[in-house]
């Protein structure tokens, strides 16, 4: 059965999206990439995340080329600069957005990371976008636990909408409460670099033996694994890059993925969940 996660008042989405950092960087792979994007449709991988952050806006005309003509398949999701979201500031990056996107409204709009502007004022500038039709619903990204307390004790603030956090197998302290107080608040959690930030550490989860194990014994890729793991949890939904067709396709496979406790365990012996309070780990 497909794995699928709900944000409030909407209809179910598949709990794996797609991602696109660092999309929009470099104009010899931008086909590839409005390639990648058009397959996760096809799959049914509805969700596009992106941000004005990403190629500084180069990411969103990619999702703007690969959406023309099918807008209304995807559930489109972009992120403001925190120094961008204030009332007049908020309202610029968004139009700005809009027009990269080649849409006239957002599914979801993010603070992108806590900044200077008073919580308050933002959600006044979402709260103004919003009745202006501009976006749907309003959330947040890199808020850890005494921030979304803050937050959700603001006017307004019960109304946000996900929190996008980093979140990972070999990075888990969300686990610790961060993740129950989103449960609690029927706030989702939307984990970006499900597959951990390409790298060293990246390598290291794809070469561990435990991993590999689990992996051959099922007939799966150890990204399968990966994203099938972060996504066992109620309320959270993963949202990897692929820049690829095949990947793409590799992905959505892996919704209807369900690992077994004895395979669970394994994992936690490897990559044993917090046991104390670690801060929000952001990149």
């Amino acid at each position: 059965m497909m794995k699928t996660i709900q944000f409030r008042g909407e209809p179910a989405l598949p709990a794996i999206g797609q991602g696109t950092w660092y999309m929009g960087e470099t104009p010899a792979l931008r086909n590839d990439e409005v390639r990648a994007l058009q397959a996760g449709l096809d799959a049914g991988l509805r969700l596009i995340d992106t941000a004005e952050m990403y190629a500084e806006g180069g990411a969103e005309e990619v999702v703007g080329e690969a959406l023309r003509g099918r807008r209304d398949q995807a559930f489109l999701v972009s992120k403001v600069y925190p120094w961008n979201a204030g009332e007049v500031d908020a309202a610029e990056a968004c139009e700005r957005s809009l027009r990269r996107l080649r849409t006239d409204y957002l599914d979801l709009y993010l603070l992108h990371w806590r900044g200077n502007v008073p919580l308050e004022e933002t959600l006044r500038a979402m709260e103004s976008l919003q009745q202006q039709g501009k976006i749907r619903h309003w959330g947040v990204s890199n808020f850890d636990s005494e921030d979304m307390q803050e937050l959700w004790g603001e006017r307004g603030g019960v109304n946000c909408l996900t929190n996008q956090v980093l979140y990972h197998l070999a990075s888990r302290g969300i686990e610790y409460d961060l993740l129950h107080a989103c449960q609690q608040h029927d706030t989702p959690i939307m984990a970006y670099c499900p597959l951990a930030q390409a790298g060293r550490l990246r390598q290291a989860l794809f070469d561990d033996p435990h991993l590999q194990q689990v992996a051959q014994q099922r007939g799966i890729s150890i990204a399968q694994l990966l994203l099938s793991w972060v996504i066992r949890q109620p309320g959270v939904m993963a949202i990897p890059k692929a820049s690829s067709v095949a990947h793409v396709q590799e992905n959505a496979a892996a919704l209807t993925l369900t690992l077994e406790a004895e395979e669970l365990a394994l994992l936690d012996r490897a990559f044993p969940p917090p046991p104390h309070k670690l801060a929000l780990d952001v990149v």
